[in-house]
Formats: C-alpha cells, sequence, structure tokens
C-alpha cells in the first residue's frame, strides 16, 4: 500500500505541476476516459513525471506538433459553449473530434485521419463501464454513438457514419470534480461489430447550452478493455481476434473469497482474494469473476493475477505461476482499486478448466 499511495502522490504531483505550467480555465470539464477519448489517451502517452507533455505515439506527436501542448493539458476541454444540443450542420463533418474550432483551445488536430491514434480493444455485444471526466460537475445528458459497419475510416468522419447505440441522464460518479474521478455507466455495445471504430460522445448540459465532445477509437478483436498505443514500446493494434481452444469449465472445482486490505487512502482501497482448489484432484489454472455495481475500477493492474475482463464485469485469471493447485491448496492476488468499498462484498465465482 506503500507503494500504491507513493504513486498515487506522484500522479498528484504530476498534476499539479501540469497546472502551474499551463494556466486551466475555471471552467475545465471533461471527454470520455473509457473507452479513452483522444485527447484523454494522448494526455496519458505524453505526460511526464515533470509535468511535461512529450507523446511517445505519433498520432500524438503530430497533434502536438500541429497545434502544441497546450490542448493536451486542457484534455478535458473539447467544447462549445453554444452547443445546445445541436449535432449536424452546427459541428461540420471531419471536424467532429475537434468540436468544430469555436471552443477555448484549438483541437482541430485531433480530427486527423490516421491509423495510429492510441485504441481500445472491445467485443462486439460485450457490456462495458463508459466513464466521462467529470472536471467540472454539470447536470445533463450523454448521447453516444459508434461508426456504422462499412463505415470508411481512412475519410474524414462525417455525422452521417455514425449511430446512436444509448444514452443516460444524469449518470453517478465517483467523487469530487477537479481530479481524476468520473461519471459511470454501463452500456451494451453493439453486435456485430468487427475491425477498427470510433465511438463518440456527445455530452449535453441541462443548466446551459455549453456542449463536450469525445471521439474515442476502439477496435472490436475480442478484447476487454485493454489499450495499446500509450507509452513506450507500443504494441501495434490489431483487428484479428485471437482463436483459442473450447474448453469445459469446472465451476465446483475452486472457490474465492473477497476481502478489502488497506483502506487508508481516500477515493481508493486495496483488495485481496483467495482461491482455493476445493475438488479431489489437482486443478491448473482458475478464473475469478464478480460484478461491481458501485463505479468502482482498477488503479493498474493486480499481482499474482491477470486481468482479462474490465469493471463491472471483472475477469482474472492465474499468472503463469500460480495456477496450478493441488487439492485443498490456495493462492492469492491482489489488486489496488479506486471507488469505495463494495458493502456487501461482491459474490464471487471460480471456475477451472
Amino acid at each position: 500500500m506503500r507503494l500504491f499511495k507513493s504513486a498515487a502522490i506522484t500522479a498528484v504531483t504530476v498534476l499539479i505541476a501540469t497546472v502551474l505550467i499551463v494556466p486551466m480555465q475555471a471552467q475545465a470539464h471533461g471527454v470520455s476516459m473509457f473507452p479513452g477519448a483522444r485527447t484523454f489517451l494522448c494526455w496519458k502517452d505524453g505526460l511526464r513525471e515533470n509535468g511535461q507533455i512529450t507523446p511517445y505515439n505519433p498520432a500524438c506527436a503530430a497533434a502536438v506538433a500541429q497545434s502544441g501542448s497546450t490542448p493536451l493539458y486542457n484534455w478535458f476541454a473539447v467544447l462549445r459553449s453554444d452547443g445546445a444540443g445541436r449535432t449536424s450542420g452546427f459541428i461540420p463533418d471531419g471536424q467532429l473530434c475537434s468540436g468544430g474550432t469555436g471552443g477555448p483551445y484549438d483541437f482541430t488536430a485531433y480530427n486527423a485521419v490516421r491509423s495510429d491514434w492510441p485504441v481500445t480493444h472491445l467485443t462486439s455485444g460485450a457490456t462495458i463501464q463508459m466513464r466521462h471526466s467529470n472536471w467540472a460537475k454539470h447536470p445533463g445528458s450523454f448521447n453516444y454513438y459508434i461508426t456504422k459497419n462499412g463505415w470508411n475510416p481512412n475519410g474524414p468522419l462525417k455525422w452521417s457514419d455514425l449511430e446512436p447505440f444509448g444514452s443516460v441522464t444524469n449518470p453517478p460518479d465517483t467523487g469530487p470534480a477537479g481530479a481524476l474521478n468520473y461519471y459511470y455507466w454501463n452500456a451494451q455495445l453493439p453486435s456485430g461489430k468487427t475491425g477498427r471504430h470510433i465511438i463518440y460522445t456527445h455530452w449535453i448540459r441541462s443548466d446551459s447550452n455549453e456542449n463536450f465532445y469525445s471521439c474515442s477509437d476502439v477496435v472490436f478483436d475480442g478484447g476487454n478493455g485493454e489499450v495499446t498505443g500509450v507509452g513506450p514500446g507500443q504494441s501495434t493494434p490489431t483487428a484479428t481476434p485471437t482463436v483459442t481452444p473450447t474448453v469445459t469449465p469446472n465451476p465446483g472445482a475452486c472457490t474465492a473469497t473477497w476481502k478489502a486490505t488497506d483502506t487508508g487512502w481516500a477515493g481508493h482501497f486495496q483488495g485481496e482474494v483467495t482461491v482455493k482448489n476445493t475438488s479431489a484432484s489437482s486443478i491448473n489454472g482458475w478464473t475469478v469473476k464478480w460484478t461491481y455495481s458501485g463505479g468502482q475500477g482498477f488503479d493498474g493492474s493486480p499481482w499474482n493475477g491477470v486481468l482479462s475482463g474490465q469493471p463491472p464485469n471483472v475477469v482474472v485469471k492465474n499468472a503463469t505461476y500460480n495456477g496450478q493447485l493441488a487439492p485443498n491448496a490456495t493462492t492469492t492476488f491482489g489488486f489496488n482499486a479506486t471507488g469505495s468499498i463494495p458493502n456487501p462484498a461482491p459474490a464471487l465465482t471460480c471456475t477451472s478448466p
């Protein structure tokens, strides 16, 4: 937990450094954090411990070369003060990702037609927890769209490329404004999607004409929320799903129990799950699943386990070294989490191939 707190303090220090380098408007707002919008993921990609922004990702680097780093210091401010819920005819085709040209910062570089923007890997038809920054809180609705099957990813994004797949009004959030907290809600992704797409989120305030816009690059390849194209040593996104053998899990071979082990950091907690082989023979691999209902998330990756399903529908599989368990043997994995401790604790299921 000391390492977790140190990392959290470092993150806060970087945020403070960001404020000192480029003053932010008092009316800062928010974009999509999951699936991550271009400005949010480029900010994550480029932000250094000293507060400077130097992108690794080539698309993010090209955007900074075109318009400087000021827009990324204000990654949450893709907005129009006169939006008033308007869409086609107000935000021109080809300028959807920047919200046009009438906002407080120049985000036009983030309209660029490129295949190397940071990308989130998803599964068609799956339910995901969408998250939208609440850097400043406002009442209103989130309308979200996705590109149609057959859209041309090598051309400018147009309104006619999009089809709606959901909306939500005044969703809950994870904490106070002015930090990396967020609104959250569950959404079922459309079925029949493959390859590259863009999820477009339009946040419409109900107490003013101000609107906010997010372009999130995704690929439907059987993924569970993994992000590529951020940070050093980036892997190349692929639209080809990995084919794995079909196995019949044994739900009676193991059990999993959950507990919070450290609660001393506001808005965060540390958890631990114990997996036990309850069968009469050894098992070689296990999978633990649970569902969050209060917007909880992960701060980094679990240890002694592999995260393969993102909140709210969490899936953790064994690491390479702790999947084999003799009868009555146990192993544990742990994680740092965001949000409040679930009460009651989530119901866990454990299966083994």
